[in-house]
């Protein structure tokens, strides 16, 4: 395997071709995605101010939408699937401290917020990827909105409104569109900003590679997808405050995730 976590600015440039179909994966079972929240909530344990400060960011992020929605309700689905696109980059701080946790060093804030700086390239080449798909998501659901209202409906900020059962064909079209952006953006990043942090791998390799991932192991990916889905959803309750915790137990859970999928080479 190469050489984890190179904490040298060049790592980029030096970075060993290697094909997303060399990668060894491994045969996962069913109740591995509680495997890995467990090791999560471990992590998390043993750095609880690292990982609060990245649970408020997530936070902030919650009730900037809250915002966003009493003012411009037609705008609600776009940033939410922007939500959906910051949260891999963001949890790449979570993936360096539980790195660091892993080769037994003692992990800072300072190390994990400048996590990025030793593959610039390859993640700003992500980064593009993952913008390219929310652009387009958001597009979409503006698109969704205009058809099914006519035109950009006044809600006036009420979810009662928008889920008035006179919408159903809406919330159908948008469930259907969403789906599939979110199916997809969750197959290529499942595993990739971790891969990316801790192999010198380039962007498309770690896309791929989480990709072959899901598709060879649809199942467990399935679950771990709707295990993810589920907790935030119910995080998001009580005025988003359960990302506080679960929002980086999640975080640390998917490097783990990262670190059972990925065999040694």
């Amino acid at each position: 395997m190469a050489e984890p976590g190179n904490d040298s600015g060049g790592g980029d440039d030096k970075a060993v071709p290697i094909s997303a179909f060399d990668l060894p994966l491994n045969r996962l079972g069913l109740s591995a995605p509680l495997h890995w929240l467990a090791l999560g909530w471990r992590d998390f344990r043993l750095q609880p101010t690292i990982g609060l400060f990245f649970g408020f960011c997530f936070v902030a992020m919650g009730w900037a939408l809250l915002e966003t929605y009493q003012r411009s309700p037609a705008w609600i689905l776009w940033l939410s699937a922007g939500f959906l696109l910051l949260g891999p980059l963001l949890c790449m701080g979570l993936y360096q401290v539980s790195l660091r946790l892993e080769r037994g060093e003692k992990p800072s804030l300072v190390d994990a917020l400048t996590a990025w700086r030793t593959r610039t390239a390859q993640l700003a080449i992500f980064g593009f990827a993952l913008l390219i798909l929310e652009m387009l998501w958001g597009r979409s659901a503006l698109v969704v909105f205009a058809v099914s209202f006519e035109g950009m409906p006044e809600l006036g900020g009420s979810l009662g409104k928008l889920l008035d059962p006179e919408n159903l064909g809406f919330l159908v079209s948008y469930l259907c569109v969403g789906a599939v952006f979110a199916g997809l953006i969750f197959a290529i990043s499942v595993i990739s900003i971790p891969m990316i942090l801790d192999e010198q791998v380039d962007a498309i390799t770690a896309a791929l590679t989480s990709l072959r991932l899901c598709l060879t192991q649809p199942g467990v990916m399935l679950v771990w997808g709707a295990l993810i889905t589920v907790l935030v959803l119910l995080a998001m309750l009580p005025g988003f405050a359960g990302l506080l915790v679960l929002g980086p137990v999640i975080g640390h859970a998917s490097w783990h995730a990262y670190r059972a999928a990925v065999g040694t080479r």
